[in-house]
């Protein structure tokens, strides 16, 4: 099992000399204004979650956009500020954005261009120029950012996602002797799709001043060095997977993320998630003899209207279950400035009002819908109470919930049904896999998950677990810093 002492000692001997810099839109805290005070709150995301182990093991510096209320007044005059905020280990510059950028990189460019692009969910993309325009001023602002701290020193600089696709290039038309790699968290298209992008020559010449660019899987490379080979003046070299452009190479590999598996193995076992669960045992009427837990953004990729049709499905197939089991689904807000989400956002209501008006009892009602966002630890008892957890997205990248929830399953008593259509399929394969676009067999599979035998739930559950626990966030970020150390 890979360390954070690993993951350590591999940078100090690749990049002993380089100061690490993380960038991502996402910061790991954020402060709020709460009752008079400032209260520091730790982001929940799948990127925080994997990269804030990183970052703390190599005392490096993130720089992220800062959205927090009270987030001016807790740093210095260059907008940093030292984190965690109870033992500090890392840096965190922030960059100020106007309420008009946010709208266009973020909201529009960014999640009404990219987002739906990458994700075959077959939501059409919006293409705005003044979106772009936006898209192109935040990226070089974060450029900024970042070349204001390096000064005259090297430094390795690791993006974070799709909301950057530029700032490679700008980095590197500053100062071409950085060390630029970036790791594409979403799906990337195959060629066909991608070259409905408007700024595709731009986007993909952005990429390829990466000196190493990392996504999930093999085929999300495949379909990358494909659309470079199709849409852009380039040299594709398939077995080295390498691209080359103006006599500069990047390398394009395959890096499935995952947790610190043993932080939240460890974790689940405290005393406050045991005071959590009893919490939301009485809070949402746990009662009963099964509990299916789903845990999501609201997000048209992550199948939550299919999955509360499956289990719709379930009951009417299996009237037997009624009153022996119920499904908690907590999904947090998120891009509620766009028009699709508002709009999933009522489907969802509607769609649960619409269910438990038909199937609940005069003592049960199947599907308890929470909209609100967990805390970490909030989370790791949601998991520990589930006796089985339902991913069933359209088309994920990864999903870092579904490894979340077999680290925190130290008794082994859990089931995970998880989609075929998300990275974490790959691994996790004693799964109860689904397709969550086939309603009957959704059903099924849920009740194959309620019937399984102690035995046969605590093997598949050991071996997910060990499979985690090898592939763990350390080994994801160390094999990131090998690979980029033979450029």
């Amino acid at each position: 099992m890979w360390t954070k002492q690993d993951l350590y000692e591999a940078i100090g001997k690749r990049f002993a000399d380089h100061q690490l810099i993380v960038v991502s839109n996402r910061q790991p805290y954020a402060h709020h204004f709460r009752e008079g005070k400032i209260a520091c709150q730790r982001t929940v995301s799948g990127v925080v979650t994997a990269l804030q182990p990183v970052v703390t093991a190599c005392s490096g510096l993130w720089v992220a956009h800062g959205d927090g209320s009270a987030d001016r007044h807790t740093c210095d005059p260059r907008g940093i500020v030292h984190l965690p905020p109870e033992q500090p280990q890392y840096r965190l510059k922030r960059v100020w954005l106007s309420k008009e950028e946010v709208s266009g990189y973020y909201y529009g460019f960014s999640n009404e261009a990219l987002w739906p692009l990458c994700h075959i969910a077959f939501i059409r993309p919006s293409f705005r120029a003044e979106d772009w325009q936006h898209y192109q001023a935040v990226n070089r602002k974060f450029a900024e950012a970042v070349l204001s701290e390096v000064n005259d020193r090297k430094a390795f600089v690791w993006i974070q996602d799709y909301h950057f696709a530029l700032l490679p290039a700008y980095l590197k038309a500053a100062r071409p002797d950085l060390v630029v790699a970036q790791f594409w968290h979403i799906p990337w298209p195959n060629p066909e799709i991608f070259r409905i992008c408007h700024s595709r020559e731009e986007i993909l010449g952005g990429l390829l001043s990466n000196d190493l660019l990392g996504f999930h899987l093999r085929y999300h490379a495949d379909n990358f060095l494909a659309t470079c080979d199709r849409e852009i003046d380039s040299r594709t070299d398939q077995d080295r997977t390498t691209v080359t452009r103006k006599n500069h190479r990047t390398r394009v590999q395959p890096f499935p993320i995952s947790v610190d598996f043993e932080a939240i193995s460890r974790d689940a076992a405290a005393p406050e998630v045991a005071s959590l669960e009893d919490s939301f045992r009485a809070e949402f009427s746990l009662n009963f003899e099964h509990v299916l837990i789903g845990l999501d953004r609201i997000d048209y990729t992550k199948g939550i209207l299919e999955r509360l049709q499956a289990v719709s499905r379930f009951i009417e197939k299996h009237p037997e279950y009624r009153e022996r089991f119920v499904f908690v689904q907590v999904g947090s807000l998120s891009r509620m400035h766009i028009r699709r989400y508002k709009d999933l956002n009522d489907e969802i209501n509607d769609l649960v009002e619409q269910i438990n008006w038909r199937h609940s009892t005069a003592s049960w009602t199947p599907i308890t819908f929470v909209r609100r966002t967990l805390n970490y630890w909030e989370s790791l008892a949601l998991y520990q109470l589930g006796n089985i957890c339902i991913v069933s997205s359209l088309h994920d990248g990864m999903n870092l919930v579904a490894k979340e929830y077999v680290a925190a399953k130290n008794d082994l008593n859990g089931v995970l049904i998880l989609s075929r259509f998300t990275g974490a399929a790959r691994e996790l394969t004693d799964a109860v896999l689904i397709n969550p676009y086939n309603c009957e067999a959704f059903a099924d599979q849920i009740k194959v998950a309620l019937d399984m035998d102690a035995d046969e739930r605590q093997r598949r559950m050991a071996r997910m677990r060990e499979q985690v626990a090898e592939n763990n966030i350390y080994r994801w970020a160390s094999r990131f810093v090998l690979e980029l150390s033979k450029m």
